[in-house]
């Protein structure tokens, strides 16, 4: 619905008509000036190497709030997260509290699939919105060029050299494009007779490179150049491995990367700096924006409200085992996202997803599905951060149904929960949640913090921590090439890295069907590998699937933009 039928007006349309400053004013104040910045026109900024260092060496004289924003298990719609970020990062300045924002610049493959944008909404977005849902500042290209020059510098090593004795069935680099594609997830190259060596091969999406994931953990260029040169792209027939560095293609490609790993600077609706900085998926990788836009917004702020995607099963899991442990960074307060139709859709044990029949149903629906939401504050408390519950409000919420969450949070679970209405009202629906955080921030002991296994742990016993602790799973199952996996990761000494586990975000177990908290499953494991610049290991279960596909009517077959250049159907 839009303005121009009476009702809300829709988000492109609140952009539109939003009165954006200058990037360079809306920084001013914040100790960053114009020779700071590479501009990208009058709304978008890059920040040079010099800044990034100045503010990050500014934040080793403060204390600084950081401020993870997470989900329970959402409906395929999507219950707010970005949403609640940005309003949160508004309305702490909104009471008075200097506090930046840093999310995840979207994917075109999710924007034009089924999600749509992904820049916040309402009175809590990100501006300008379809530039940053578009090519934005061209990272993402930077990062797709960078992926496809490896693949094609391997070929040619396997086609055109005998350097090395390379098992052309043992290849693990990928092909990369920027673009949902089914057809692309399995092929064959080098067919005809000047094509190469034929062999299999695939593509994935960008966000799930480990290129992507590599960017977002560097601390600075010199970072990213190592981790580049260590990422692992194929094995010998002895099982050695064959590095980028091998390639002699660790220079060249982060050369096409200097720029991409520079942050991205925006504004919000009402004003407030923002990060928009790398995307990682939170199921193949880690999930949150760059260290770099973290860490030099601590340098800006007293408060960073970030977000880990997905449900806190992934996102936020990741975020506490993986990115704080590399990050060497400690979350001061958590926020959980919830919904009301989120909590009817768990109830109801609903797949697919039918928001219709959710709408309709009432508390009885509402309360059977509470179980999913307390196992994510139940995950969450065991990394000893302090909870605020979120219940994002809809139009079609019921009071009835708002109250009944809400004491449920107060009375039964103990926590913290606030009503917000930051997508309606901007910063003024968001002041009891803001008020909340403070307080949850003020009593935090960062002593208490601590992830759920050690570095010495096996990687046996990280997988079955994070599947028995968080997922809720009995036990778990080592299936087709688990076991010789494990063995080879350690025998190459990877074993002390934390596991990066790839599961369905649509459930808290590996079946995308079981609603609510599953409890008397196995989780199966059938594959691993190494993340070796990021400094992780993939642990593959279930089906996930990194090169997503395109539904029959995807949303960018709503998009158009007229002869003036205005874009409909976008968000």
């Amino acid at each position: 619905m839009s303005d121009d039928d009476g009702g809300f007006p829709t988000d492109y349309e609140i952009a539109k008509s939003a009165e954006k400053e200058h990037i360079t004013d809306v920084l001013d104040s914040w100790g960053i000036g114009s020779e700071d910045l590479e501009l990208f026109g009058d709304y978008k900024a890059k920040l040079s190497h010099d800044a990034v260092t100045r503010l990050r060496d500014n934040a080793e004289n403060k204390e600084g709030n950081l401020i993870l924003v997470t989900g329970m298990t959402p409906t395929p719609m999507g219950e707010g997260k970005t949403v609640t970020t940005v309003g949160l990062g508004q309305t702490l300045n909104h009471v008075g509290e200097d506090a930046m924002i840093a999310i995840r610049e979207p994917s075109l493959g999710p924007v034009f699939g089924v999600k749509g944008g992904a820049a916040g909404g309402g009175y809590s977005q990100v501006l300008p919105m379809e530039d940053i849902n578009l090519h934005f500042t061209g990272d993402l290209h930077a990062l797709t060029s960078a992926h496809n020059l490896i693949s094609a510098m391997l070929d040619a090593k396997i086609s055109q050299s005998d350097e090395f004795d390379l098992d052309v069935n043992d290849v693990s680099w990928p092909r990369s494009m920027d673009m949902n594609d089914r057809a692309l997830r399995n092929m064959v190259v080098g067919l005809g007779e000047s094509g190469g060596t034929p062999r299999e091969d695939r593509f994935l999406l960008t966000a799930a490179s480990e290129l992507m994931a590599v960017l977002c953990l560097a601390e600075d260029l010199g970072d990213l150049k190592e981790r580049v040169a260590r990422i692992i792209v194929a094995y010998e027939k002895d099982g050695g491995v064959i590095t980028v560095d091998d390639l002699d293609a660790t220079g060249p490609v982060t050369m096409l990367l200097k720029d991409a790993i520079k942050p991205n600077l925006v504004q919000t609706i009402e004003g407030t700096p923002a990060f928009v900085h790398g995307g990682p998926f939170a199921n193949i990788a880690h999930g949150t924006n760059s260290l770099i836009a973290d860490k030099t917004a601590f340098g800006m702020g007293d408060y960073l409200v970030t977000e880990a995607g997905f449900g806190s099963d992934l996102g936020a899991e990741k975020f506490m085992n993986i990115v704080c442990r590399l990050g060497d960074m400690t979350p001061n307060a958590v926020v959980l996202v919830s919904t009301v139709r989120a909590l009817k859709y768990h109830g109801m044990g609903m797949w697919p997803a039918d928001l219709d029949a959710v709408t309709e149903a009432g508390v009885e629906e509402l309360e059977a599905g509470f179980e999913n939401l307390d196992k994510h504050v139940a995950n969450l408390q065991k990394f000893g951060v302090p909870v605020v519950v979120a219940l994002n409000r809809f139009p079609d919420d019921s009071d009835e149904e708002v109250q009944a969450v809400l004491d449920h949070c107060r009375e039964d679970l103990g926590v913290r929960i606030a009503e917000s209405n930051v997508f309606a009202e901007g910063s003024e629906g968001g002041v009891d949640l803001a008020e909340h955080v403070i307080e949850a921030a003020d009593e935090a002991d960062e002593d208490d913090f601590d992830h759920l296994y050690p570095d010495e742990a096996s990687i046996k016993e990280k997988i079955e921590t994070v599947a028995t602790e968080v997922y809720g799973a009995e036990s778990v199952n080592y299936v087709g090439s688990a076991e010789d996996d494990i063995a080879r990761m350690e025998e190459l000494g990877f074993g002390d890295m934390p596991v990066c586990l790839s599961k369905t975000f649509h459930s808290l177990s590996d079946d995308a069907s079981k609603k609510g908290a599953p409890s008397g499953w196995e989780l199966d494991v059938r594959e691993l590998y190494p993340s070796a610049g990021a400094g992780f290991l993939v642990v593959l279960t279930g089906d996930v699937l990194d090169m997503p596909g395109l539904p029959a009517e995807p949303a960018a077959a709503g998009m158009d933009i007229d002869e003036d250049g205005n874009i409909s159907g976008l968000f």
